[in-house]
């Protein structure tokens, strides 16, 4: 993250000698990326070292394994999220969709809180929320976030937190990667600030709202996910929010859908302009993940509002649709609608989508749907998520053209 941030209290050189407590040294952590080249931040505990386990690590309760679908035919999907059920809380009850080597994309529909006493810190991925429903808060070392509809969460790698809600339930997206999470560098000027043409701010990001530090014994579980997504569990005799600061560009932050600002112009806006957050160094590896919020459809008088058909080999490509005002997919998506669409196959606007968006040449969609593509990473699908496909998606284009008569167009040609 481009913005340095210092909360709590430290000492004004790193590494030296200071007291948080009188008498008592603060323990100084380093929680860095790319061994000591990338992103860190420097924390100070008030007492105890993170290694202090009072007991054994033992196998955790729950997994996130994922174990891909016994299919072996080329074909596009569309998951029912909305039809998974809700239980457990975020993090156990995480549902693995879609997957390949360095990137996962879950599901997590939560009834209950974290609980009080339990922890979880992934070893292997950087983690993406997007929040569809509830609301509470993401507690983590570096500070709390208030959790709504609409927002990021990022997580950095190796973030202790729990997720507390204050809703009866919640429903998230999340996106896991090997690499960080950040805004696109290219959006970035060589100061680390956003350029003025870019759709996002860095200075809207939500920053943890710093907490005073929890200097408690006692037994505090950590459920650490590792090593192909199984998960060990730590007993540490201290609370492990024991911070009395911390400092750096390394930590987890908020970012409301909204502040993706779109950029508009007067023929179809393909894709990359609507991107918010990579991953990796794209094009080469990782993923890019697009924000399509509401914005101006083309103004041109000729402009196709829809997109095009299109067929990027190197990109599996998968959507989630937040609502179902997307054009291209109006009358086959619900709310939590996942698409799934191979890098192998072309894909495109179902039925006369096409013929039908010149109605809203120039007008503003409502449209709410988060995009992530891969590049050079090819995912599969999940027993789980093969569960809730719809059987019928692969022959949907064939289908939605067939039901879409000559006069239903006209209509649509002339918005009436």
């Amino acid at each position: 993250m481009s913005l340095i941030l210092k909360r709590g209290n430290l000492p004004t050189t790193p590494h030296t000698e200071f007291y948080a407590i009188p008498k008592v040294l603060s323990l100084e952590e380093v929680h860095g990326t790319y061994g000591f080249s990338g992103a860190f931040s420097r924390k100070l505990h008030v007492r105890s070292y993170p290694t202090e386990q009072i007991r054994p690590p033992v196998k955790g309760s729950y997994d996130l394994a994922t174990k891909a679908a016994a299919v072996d035919t080329l074909q596009p999907y569309h998951i029912l999220t909305g039809n998974m059920p809700y239980g457990e809380d975020a993090l156990a009850g995480r549902k693995p969709i879609v997957f390949g080597q360095n990137t996962i994309l879950s599901i997590s529909k939560p009834t209950k809180s974290t609980p009080e006493d339990s922890f979880f810190r992934n070893g292997e991925k950087h983690e993406a929320y997007f929040v569809q429903e509830g609301t509470g808060t993401l507690k983590t070392e570096y500070g709390n976030i208030p959790i709504r509809k609409g927002l990021y969460l990022l997580i950095p790698k190796g973030t202790t937190y729990q997720i507390e809600l204050t809703s009866k339930n919640a429903y998230f997206l999340v996106m896991e990667s090997s690499y960080p999470i950040t805004f696109p560098p290219h959006y970035l000027n060589q100061e680390g600030q956003a350029k003025m043409m870019a759709p996002v701010v860095e200075t809207e990001i939500e920053p943890p709202e710093f907490q005073p530090p929890r200097d408690e014994k006692g037994e505090f579980l950590i459920d650490i996910k590792h090593a192909g997504r199984k998960i060990t569990r730590l007993t540490l005799g201290h609370h492990p929010f024991d911070l009395a600061g911390w400092e750096g560009a390394l930590y987890p932050f908020g970012f409301d859908v909204k502040n993706h600002h779109g950029i508009a112009r007067e023929i179809h806006t393909a894709p990359p302009l609507h991107q918010t957050f990579q991953s990796g160094n794209v094009p080469y590896n990782g993923f890019s993940i697009c924000s399509f919020v509401s914005q101006m459809e083309g103004w041109h008088p000729k402009d196709i509002p829809a997109p095009y058909a299109h067929y990027n080999v190197d990109s599996d490509e998968v959507m989630f649709f937040s609502n179902t005002h997307y054009g291209a997919r109006k009358g086959v998506i619900q709310e939590g609608s996942f698409t799934f669409h191979p890098g192998a196959l072309p894909h495109s606007p179902q039925g006369r989508a096409a013929l039908k968006s010149l109605a809203t040449r120039g007008k503003v969609s409502n449209r709410l749907a988060i995009m992530l593509d891969t590049m050079f990473e090819p995912l599969s699908i999940t027993d789980h998520g093969y569960k809730y496909r719809d059987k019928e998606y692969a022959l949907s284009w064939h289908k939605a053209t067939l039901s879409t008569n000559g006069k239903e167009a006209t209509e649509a040609l002339h918005g009436t």
